[in-house]
C-alpha cells in the first residue's frame, strides 16, 4: 500500500509548530504540532478532547468559518488537523491563533458535552484545555507563512 503524507514525515525532526501536512486541490491540511512527537508527556486525553469541541466550535463561528472543513486530534495525542478550503497561509495561521487565543479564556459551558452531543461526555478537562492553549499560545505566536515547512 502507499505510504500516506503524514507517515511520510520524519517525526524525530518534527517540534511544535504549524505545518503545512498536505494540499488536495482547494483543501489544506495543517498539522497543528503542540506536542514532540515520541517524548512524553502527551496531550491527555480529557483535555484533547475538550480542545477539539472548543476549537471546532470557535473556528466555525469564527470569520473564517466558510473555510472550515474539519478540526480533529492526532491519535498520537501530539496534536491536530485542520482542513481548511480557499484559504491563504497567513489566514490559517491567523485563525489557528486567534481560536487558540479563545480556547485559552474560555470559561463556562464546553460546547457540545452534553450525552445527547457527544459519544464521550464525561471525558472532557475544560482547565487542562486551557492550560494546554495557553503553553501552545507563544509557541504559534509570531508563526509566519515561511516557517509552515516541515523540516527535511
Amino acid at each position: 500500500m502507499k505510504r500516506i503524507a503524514s507517515f511520510c514525515v520524519n517525526h524525530d525532526k518534527l517540534t511544535p509548530g504549524i505545518y503545512t501536512s498536505r494540499i488536495d486541490g482547494d483543501i489544506t491540511t495543517y498539522d497543528i504540532r503542540m506536542r514532540t512527537p515520541n517524548k512524553p508527556p502527551f496531550l491527555e486525553q480529557a483535555a484533547l478532547h475538550t480542545i477539539e469541541h472548543l476549537f471546532a466550535t470557535a473556528a466555525r463561528n469564527s470569520r473564517f468559518a466558510d473555510h472550515v472543513i474539519y478540526f480533529g486530534p492526532m491519535g498520537c495525542r501530539t496534536g491536530f488537523y485542520l482542513l481548511v478550503r480557499d484559504m491563504e497561509p497567513a489566514d490559517a495561521i491567523t485563525l489557528i491563533v486567534e481560536t487558540f487565543r479563545q480556547v485559552a479564556q474560555w470559561s463556562g459551558e464546553i460546547p457540545g458535552a452534553k450525552r445527547q452531543e457527544c459519544g464521550n461526555y464525561k471525558e472532557h478537562d475544560l482547565d487542562g484545555a486551557v492550560r494546554e492553549a495557553k503553553a501552545f499560545l507563544p509557541v504559534i505566536a509570531d508563526w509566519t507563512p515561511e516557517k509552515l515547512k516541515y523540516a527535511e
